[in-house]
């Protein structure tokens, strides 16, 4: 009888590993942008990557509102069988020079990608959406594209919170492209308006497999060593009963 005690931590463990995995999964399931980084003043080739994180509910329609205090002067979007992409534009304010000494008065503001019949995202399915951008402002670091991400149950996903230094990452984080100044390390489509077909596969593959692999190595870690720590201390509680 008095062993019943012992096996508590054992259980113990493993709702606290059912509890780490419950708040680690939605962290899969951000919308992001691929890849991340891009060189300032440049050209590049980046993709809106949307995983379709629900049960029974597919991914019908994708909002991203581009930046207009720090605007990009040329955006073209590559076609994507199944789905339309509609693009708005907004009138500046004050009009912004480009490169080529134009006066830049009007923007791409938002694009708004729907699907058809054919195109949804199903559950546990991912899309990419891709477009051209550049040049890219030389007077910030990082460019914030706030989503919007439509189910078919009507559900809408609004991933359009941005993170701030020395606080936790935030449930719905919006897209960031981060922009590094020239000369430093940079994307390898920084210079190029259009993915390539390697650039297409990691997109697609390595980085989501990497990224992947990397969260759940550690979470299965966290977990590991909770219930190794728990079976830890049951052994000693036993050990102490029978002695």
């Amino acid at each position: 009888m008095r062993s019943i005690p012992a096996r508590r931590p054992a259980a113990a463990a493993v709702l606290a590993a059912a509890a780490v995995l419950a708040t680690a999964a939605p962290a899969f399931a951000h919308v992001t942008v691929q890849p991340g980084t891009a060189q300032q003043g440049g050209y590049t080739a980046v993709a809106f990557r949307v995983p379709d994180e629900s049960d029974t509910a597919s991914t019908t329609k994708l909002e991203v509102s581009f930046p207009t205090d720090h605007p990009v002067a040329s955006v073209s979007t590559q076609p994507l069988p199944g789905w339309t992409a509609a693009v708005e534009k907004t009138h500046l304010a004050t009009p912004v020079k480009t490169d080529d000494g134009d006066n830049l008065t009007d923007v791409v503001s938002k694009i708004t990608w729907t699907a058809d019949a054919t195109g949804k995202i199903g559950p546990g399915q991912f899309q990419e959406f891709k477009v051209s951008l550049g040049p890219l402002p030389k007077d910030t670091d990082q460019l914030v594209f706030k989503a919007l991400q439509t189910k078919d149950d009507g559900t809408v996903v609004r991933w359009i919170d941005e993170a701030k230094q020395g606080q936790p990452e935030p449930a719905h984080p919006a897209p960031v492209l981060k922009l590094t100044a020239a000369g430093a390390a940079a994307s390898p489509a920084a210079d190029d308006h259009r993915m390539t077909a390697s650039q297409d596969s990691t997109a697609a593959g390595g980085t989501k497999s990497s990224d992947g692999t990397a969260r759940t190595l550690g979470v299965v870690g966290i977990v590991v060593g909770v219930i190794g720590a728990a079976l830890g201390v049951a052994g000693l509680r036993r050990k102490s009963t029978t002695s």
